[in-house]
């Protein structure tokens, strides 16, 4: 990680731990949030006893550079193109999501997870309000 990057991650972590902590604007929704309790992951036995050989780090290693396409979806709208040709600078276009209700966060045009949009130093960004499970992840891939 560049040290732009590094500095970009050290913000962001600092405005939504000033952003939970009730100091971000006032927001009293903030104010009453609870820390989630998060699951501990217990490792099983096989992999407790054997760490990773260098083979499997070296294919692990190959597909974490792999690069992915992270897709913030706000909502969707069907419309003919008579209407599409007609819309101009102003128009609005009706979404089928309410207003309030989480956004979806696709990889590579799969559903991994539903959040909600927050900005922090004059950018948007999405924090992760629900991640779907990896085995409902597969069982829509079926």
């Amino acid at each position: 990680m560049s040290d732009k990057d590094s500095k970009l991650a050290e913000e962001w972590a600092a405005a939504l731990g000033e952003q939970n902590s009730g100091s971000g604007g006032g927001n009293d929704d903030f104010k009453s949030a609870q820390p989630a309790a998060l699951e501990q992951f217990q490792e099983n036995a096989a992999s407790a006893k054997a760490p990773l050989t260098r083979e499997e780090r070296k294919k692990l290693d190959a597909i974490m550079d792999i690069p992915v396409t992270i897709t913030m979806e706000v909502g969707h709208a069907k419309i003919s193109i008579r209407n599409l040709l007609q819309l101009n600078q102003g128009s609005v276009i009706e979404l089928e999501r309410l207003a309030g209700e989480p956004l979806d966060v696709l990889v590579n045009g799969t559903l991994i997870a539903h959040g909600e949009v927050v900005v922090v130093n004059d950018k948007f960004g999405i924090r992760l309000t629900d991640v779907i499970s990896q085995v409902e992840r597969i069982k829509k891939l079926r």
